[in-house]
């Protein structure tokens, strides 16, 4: 009798328990994509073969979720079918509800999910008389993110013996992404890695870089919903062609060329003051010649004095055959001596022509680089030149002074011609003792 009794209890607690409520949410972590439209399932079984009322709910708790905030998201009513969404998730939440008599279904669905949704999603049902069993059951949803294209650095001084760093870091993703490193050199072939290089983290350690570290780097940043990369190329150089000396030398050719600029510049002014002199010797030279015309006028005596000479009248004053020679010769000699004085003079003013480049002078300063070159050449050109006109004028004073000579002597024979005693003079004497 007691074991019937015994039996009995029990069929009657696993009946209680097989017709009470049961709420499932079939997995306990879902994860989705950040901007994925996403469905939480849930299912529930009432003990009630026909319930009248049934009230379903979903809410969130998370890490940031305090006791005064408002886990709830909608509340699902049957059989009328109305939905009562908050505030926080109108236009985003909405349930996907298809219940038959004492089970169904009640799937919350959430559109473009974002990082803040990671959090704890429960679905409760109420059915009224139906307290006992599991009236509610939660899942962990987790949105993942894309890792965020990874910005690739090189940490340190690339030269010859140094040791630096390349980082890898990608701002987003979820989960955290994980790096990897790939190498190839400067012919973009794959090579393989020294075994002191380590990476760890998203950061890459070169150690003692030499000019065959130099290449191309890529980094991977990957996670379960897809992969990112950046690229970066080492260029390891020697010490001596640090920016910063390569700044100094840029500075140091800068002061050169500016002092080759200012000496250029007072070449220039140098240059200028000689012509400057060169036009002073040249006026001063042109004095001089204009002095020569009246010494010739002076000269000139000699001949007029001659042709007054020559205008006397013979008849009256009778000389010497050999003196009359003399005297012809002398004038003649006098005449060439004025005649080649004349020739180079003329040769003088010839050169004085060549001489003046005035507007030669003007016309090459326009062409400054090329004079330079002639200017020694010219200005020897002019030295001789102005020994030779020197050469020229002390023959022409030595011939100035020889004719001077020879006026003299020929004013002393006239004058001797004229106080020579008549009675000497062969004419008259032969007048005389004509019968």
């Amino acid at each position: 009798m007691e074991s019937r009794i015994s039996t009995l209890v029990l069929l009657c607690v696993v009946w209680s328990a097989v017709a009470a409520l049961q709420v499932n949410i079939p997995n306990d972590q879902y994860e989705f994509a950040r901007g994925d439209d996403i469905t939480l399932p849930c299912t529930f079984t009432s003990g009630l073969s026909s319930p009248k009322i049934i009230v379903i709910s979903w809410s969130a708790t998370g890490p940031n979720t305090s006791e005064e905030d408002d886990p709830l998201i909608l509340t699902y009513f049957h059989p009328d079918t109305s939905i009562d969404i908050t505030t926080e998730y109108k236009n985003r939440a909405s349930v996907d509800a298809n219940i038959n008599g004492a089970s169904g279904k009640v799937d919350l669905k959430l559109s473009s999910v974002t990082t803040e949704d990671n959090k704890k999603f429960e679905c409760r049902v109420k059915i009224p008389n139906d307290n006992t069993g599991k009236q509610a059951d939660t899942a962990r949803l987790t949105v993942l993110v894309a890792p965020s294209t990874p910005i690739c650095e090189i940490q340190g001084t690339a030269e010859y013996g140094q040791n630096i760093n390349i980082t890898c870091y990608s701002k987003e993703g979820s989960p955290t992404p994980t790096y990897k490193w790939d190498s190839r050199d400067v012919t973009n072939m794959p090579r393989v890695a020294d075994p002191r290089t380590t990476d760890k983290g998203g950061i890459l350690s070169l150690y003692n870089i030499s000019k065959d570290t130099s290449g191309y780097y890529t980094c991977t940043s990957s996670n379960k919903i897809r992969s990112a990369s950046c690229n970066i190329t080492l260029s390891v150089m020697p010490p001596s062609l640090k920016i910063g000396s390569t700044a100094i030398i840029a500075i140091v050719i800068a002061i050169a060329i500016l002092i080759l600029f200012i000496i250029i510049i007072y070449c220039c002014c140098c240059r200028k003051k000689k012509e400057d002199k060169e036009e002073y010797a040249m006026g001063v030279h042109d004095g001089e010649h204009e002095n020569i015309e009246p010494l010739r006028k002076d000269e000139s005596g000699p001949t007029d004095v001659e042709g007054s000479t020559q205008g006397h009248d013979d008849s009256s004053v009778s000389k010497p055959a050999n003196q009359r020679d003399n005297y012809e010769e002398r004038s003649e000699r006098s005449y060439d001596g004025q005649s080649d004085y004349d020739d180079r003079r003329s040769n003088y003013v010839d050169h004085r022509k060549d001489y003046d480049r005035r507007n030669d002078r003007d016309d090459r300063r326009s062409d400054y680089d090329d004079r330079r070159s002639d200017y020694d050449d010219r200005r020897s050109d002019y030295d001789d030149r102005r020994s030779d006109y020197d050469d020229r004028r002390n023959d022409r004073d030595d011939r100035r002074s020889k004719n001077s000579d020879r006026h003299e002597r020929y004013d002393d024979e006239r004058r001797n011609n004229d106080r020579r005693d008549p009675r000497y003079d062969d004419d008259r004497y032969n007048d005389r003792n004509r019968p």
